[in-house]
């Protein structure tokens, strides 16, 4: 099998890329990557390099190379590694819309727990175990809805993106305001107020009255980045349903 796998797909798959004769490695695929991931996790992407590995585990970097290709492959199998398998989601019929959510939920969390990951390059469609595990569910979660299967992946396509987008979007604000002592709801007050006395009627007639109209200096939401996730998310599942009732399957 390892000649009819590109050897960088058959590290992803842990499938034998070499003889096991002989005396155990010191080393393997899985010690790197794991490593790889806890360093992205203590110093973020940009604090992993192979060297940086190599010396976390005591080896010198041209022994990585019997295990990672390049720098490259390595966050290729970081990326699978932390994302992890997929959950079971809601099932039965009419239940895509609660399986979509829980999915996204899902996905989320792990961006939580792994905030480079929305940094992470994006090379190619899924093609690990894992993200393989992830693909499979969110097709499930739609088996039934009529949707062809075009449609199907463009959606876990555009789900898939919104969480990213709104795990890179919460990283970046939260960077951001380091420093500045102020949490989102306070950031929003300052924002709003600043700009409600820059911001020229007749030149911006609509924003002008988005920062008159109190939004900015209402009460919060108990958690307002969860609130602002599921006000896409919903419009997003709405949009899923409006396609099903076009397919003919209600919802």
């Amino acid at each position: 099998m390892g000649d009819e796998v590109p050897i960088g797909l058959a590290r992803l798959w842990r499938l034998p890329t070499e003889s096991r004769l002989g005396r155990p490695a010191e080393l393997d695929a899985e010690r790197v990557v794991r490593t790889a991931v806890e360093l992205a996790d203590r110093a973020g992407l940009s604090g992993v390099t192979l060297a940086k590995v190599a010396k976390e585990l005591g080896f010198t970097t041209m022994s990585l190379y019997r295990h990672v290709g390049s720098k490259e492959e390595l966050l290729v199998l970081m990326g699978d590694a932390a994302t992890g398998p997929a959950p079971q989601l809601a099932a039965g019929p009419g239940a895509w819309r609660a399986g979509l959510r829980q999915w996204a939920y899902a996905l989320r969390a792990v961006h939580a727990r792994h905030t480079w990951l929305s940094h992470l390059p994006v090379s190619g469609p899924p093609s690990g175990p894992n993200a393989i595990s992830w693909m499979d569910v969110c097709l499930r979660a739609l088996r039934g809805t009529g949707l062809d299967w075009g449609t199907k992946v463009g959606i876990m396509t555009l789900l898939s993106g919104y969480v990213r987008s709104a795990a890179q979007l919460a990283g970046d604000l939260a960077e951001g305001r380091r420093g500045s002592g102020l949490d989102q709801p306070q950031a929003e007050q300052e924002y709003g107020r600043a700009l409600a006395g820059l911001v020229d009627r007749e030149r911006f007639p609509e924003v002008a009255a988005l920062f008159t109209s109190g939004l900015f200096e209402s009460a919060p939401a108990d958690d307002p980045e969860q609130a602002d996730f599921d006000l896409g998310l919903d419009l997003i599942l709405d949009g899923v349903a409006a396609a099903i009732r076009a397919a003919g399957h209600g919802d």
